[in-house]
């Protein structure tokens, strides 16, 4: 029933971006500058809900069954300088490259930010956006939402804003809010990974942006594979991660919003369901994903895909999910 479910969606996703594409043109990026608008969208786009999924123990997007997978040899032309691949279902590691050497991991980091908002709950709980955050994600350089200062979006907006177009003013916002401040919530980001067993990752900041240098915030492709996992267990975080944009109608005590996914796979890539990319001149290319087909799902990581177009990091998932599913199971 899951498989058939994320097929349903993709079917659906692919018709709506067709239809959007012919409706509005859409083109909106993730560093739209504050004061535009976001072209137009038929209304259901946000308010379309998202499948239900059948509940299981490990996670909520994942086969309740998983044989063990009979592996040989390893996936081709794959590029980037760390690398895992695992089974979502029994965590069984299918290939993998450098998986414990530590590497800036850029974006991928809102990950652990997403985490920590989704554990604390109340997702409905309304935040202002502070004017610090759209001064903090110009200052830095980093990709935003293009938020507006004052605006007051619920914690399950402002997700959408951090993980579709990887906004460092959402991060700012959420761990602003959540800390409260900055200091106090990178520390509880460190203190998480910690008691998660992530013992090669570290933390500086929100969202992954190379301050005080390029690899003071790193982590390994085994250390984020047990992030993904984490973060994929919960159903809103995978309701988000899975869909190609978002659009947030103008409403009281705040502006109209459209949000492109920045993660190549998704709406290309038959039975790709998520989850974050990421990228700076020194961690170059970096993409956790998860995959969904014929009833297996894997999961896995990427980091330091070369800097040879922004596909780089999807090109790389895809060659390995494309030899992950050609696995034969055992028995």
């Amino acid at each position: 029933m899951a498989t058939l479910a994320v097929m349903r969606r993709r079917v659906r996703i692919v018709l709506l971006a067709a239809v959007t594409a012919v409706i509005g043109g859409v083109t909106a990026c993730a560093s739209t500058a504050a004061g535009q608008g976001p072209p137009p969208a038929p209304k259901s786009a946000a308010a379309a809900p998202a499948p239900t999924r059948v509940p299981v123990t490990s996670s909520p997007s994942r086969p309740a069954v998983s044989p063990q997978i009979e592996v040989t040899g390893a996936p081709g032309h794959v590029k980037a300088k760390g690398a895992v691949l695992a089974d979502a279902s029994t965590g069984q590691l299918l290939w993998g490259r450098d998986v414990d050497t530590e590497r800036p991991m850029a974006s991928v980091t809102k990950v652990m930010t997403a985490l920590l908002v989704l554990q604390s709950g109340d997702l409905g709980r309304r935040i202002r956006v502070p004017k610090a955050a759209v001064t903090y994600a110009w200052k830095y350089g980093g990709e935003t939402a293009a938020l507006r200062p004052g605006d007051v979006l619920t914690a399950h907006e402002l997700l959408e804003a951090l993980l579709l177009p990887s906004g460092a003013d959402a991060a700012y916002t959420l761990a602003n809010f959540y800390g409260p401040g900055l200091k106090a919530f990178i520390a509880r980001m460190n203190a998480t990974a910690a008691r998660m067993g992530m013992r090669h990752t570290h933390f500086t900041s929100p969202d992954g942006l190379p301050y005080p240098t390029e690899t003071s915030t790193y982590s390994t492709p085994s250390d984020l594979l047990t992030l993904g996992q984490a973060a994929m267990r919960y159903p809103a975080f995978q309701s988000i991660v899975d869909r190609p944009f978002y659009h947030l109608a103008k409403g009281p005590g705040h502006h109209g919003y459209w949000w492109d996914s920045t993660d190549e796979l998704i709406g290309s890539y038959r039975g790709a369901i998520g989850i974050k990319t990421g990228y700076t001149d020194d961690a170059r290319h970096c993409l956790l994903f998860e995959a969904i087909r014929n009833g297996r799902a894997l999961i896995g990581v990427v980091l330091d895909s070369p800097a040879s177009g922004p596909a780089a990091g999807a090109q790389d998932a895809e060659r390995i999910l494309n030899w992950g599913f050609q696995l034969r199971r055992a028995g």
